[in-house]
């Protein structure tokens, strides 16, 4: 054994193992090469968005504002004193029936207060008118109309008293029976019979030859509510009655828009106020400034009595169908192919057709090519431009005639994903407007419901597998 000398310093290297490459090792080189290539395509790659297939209507609507006119009848009064309603507002009075009383002192009104007189409640159906009457100011509230909840104010107010005065009409005829107070009350009942309004506007005479563009736009516009326990003097408005149950709605329109609805004779409008629908007769007005059209109802006369301006949609063209975004549809190039030359393999039972093609020692001979048929028309068949090309000579079955292909046609369509690849589908549009198209449903070659088509068909090549 050697011994160190003192002082003596000795380098030690450190031996090196060469590397020893198995073949596990390089099976996991080339797996972590793989899935980092397969995260990058993931994120170079746009998704493929599907889109659910369902029924829908499209339809080229336009929304007009008009003037509601009727056959109105204001009553002024004929004495003075504190008005107290009995009739109730938008419902029908006939001749005769009360309406309204004139208390000269106002004892009429201590005499309703007395507790002789029981409490005064409101019934289900009186709630229930109320209710409604809110409801119905609230879905057409307009925040650029702000006046109209003033008016919404007083007429909540008048429709309360009026309710309660109406649980009052029994007390009437024991006013009857006491000559001191009948003396100083008069009572007034209907001389038409009609629809009862108490409001006024000064447009209860206005016809459809008066009308210009100042009534559509008029800041002094006033509408006027009529309440209960208001102090009337002789001659003041103090209700009105619609006589009739025809009534029109006039709006302004282009001249040339008007001309084509008169051909129409009749034409179809929502009611925004409450989606109401109905059909209007079609008349046109020339004024002074600009041409109106006036649609006439006999109908529905009492459910908009207490509108004098309504929010009409004009339903002109309206399509149902399937509704599909215009972003899926596509259009693709097809070869044109005679329905003779189409044949059907009996083992698979699919279509294709029988091509000529040239044997390796020269000799002719024919292979079955199978095709996708995508539509037909005038006894001519869309076949896939993948599998044939230009040029190709096909046989008709058990014959030896033939037929170049070269003819081609463009077809409108979307890429159905229901098996899992972009699968061409041919669609025929009823309608279209900037987003969506209204298609035919359940055609040979098209769509149904709930098909899972591409959203953005700019995205997918023909045949190209996709992924939901």
């Amino acid at each position: 054994m050697t011994k160190q000398s003192p002082g003596k310093v000795t380098n030690i290297k450190k031996y090196r193992r060469p590397l020893n490459l198995n073949i596990g090792m390089i099976i996991f080189a080339v797996i972590f090469i793989y899935i980092l290539v397969c995260v990058a395509m993931y994120f170079k790659q746009t998704p493929i968005a599907p889109y659910v297939v369902q029924e829908g209507f499209l339809s080229t609507n336009k929304v007009y504002t008009g003037i509601a006119l009727r056959n109105e009848v204001v009553v002024t009064a004929q004495d003075s004193g504190h008005v107290n309603y009995f009739a109730r507002e938008g419902e029908r009075v006939a001749v005769g029936n009360l309406v309204y009383t004139v208390d000269e002192t106002g004892r009429l009104v201590e005499y309703l207060n007395d507790d002789a007189t029981g409490e005064n409640t409101l019934s289900e159906r009186e709630l229930s008118e109320l209710k409604s009457e809110i409801v119905n100011f609230e879905h057409g509230f307009n925040p650029h109309n702000f006046a109209s909840t003033y008016d919404f104010k007083f007429s909540v107010q008048g429709t309360v008293l009026r309710l309660a005065n109406h649980a009052l009409i029994d007390s009437i005829r024991d006013i009857n029976k006491n000559t001191d107070l009948t003396d100083l009350v008069n009572f007034h009942k209907a001389s038409h019979s009609g629809i009862v309004e108490y409001w006024v506007d000064g447009y209860e005479e206005l016809t459809p030859d008066m009308i210009n563009a100042s009534h559509f736009n008029n800041p002094e516009y006033k509408r006027t509510q009529m309440l209960n326990n208001q102090l009337l003097v002789e001659g003041d408005k103090v209700y009105k009655v619609c006589t009739d149950e025809e009534w029109s709605l006039v709006f302004p329109i282009e001249e040339q828009k008007g001309q084509e609805l008169l051909e129409e004779e009749y034409i179809k409008v929502r009611f925004l106020k409450n989606q109401d629908e109905a059909w209007g007769q079609v008349s046109l007005h020339h004024g002074t400034d600009g041409t109106y059209l006036e649609l006439s109802f006999t109908n529905s006369m009492i459910t908009f009595a207490r509108d004098r301006y309504l929010d009409v949609e004009l339903i002109l063209n309206e399509s149902t169908g399937l509704k599909i975004p215009n972003s899926s549809v596509a259009e693709r190039e097809f070869f044109l192919v005679p329905e003779e030359y189409i044949t059907q393999s009996g083992s698979t039972k699919t279509y294709g057709v029988l091509r000529e093609t040239v044997l390796e020692n020269g000799e002719l001979s024919t292979e079955y090519i199978e095709t996708s048929i995508y539509s037909k028309k005038d006894g001519e068949y869309y076949l896939n431009t993948m599998s044939l090309r230009t040029g190709d000579r096909i046989i008709k079955p058990e014959t030896s005639e033939t037929y170049t292909i070269s003819k081609k046609a463009t077809l409108i369509g979307v890429y159905n994903m229901n098996k899992g690849y972009a699968d061409f589908r041919q669609i025929e549009i009823l309608y279209q407007n900037d987003e969506y198209s209204i298609v035919k449903s359940n055609t040979q070659y098209g769509l149904n419901v709930y098909d899972l088509i591409v959203l953005d068909a700019a995205s997918v090549d023909p045949d190209q597998f996709v992924y939901e």
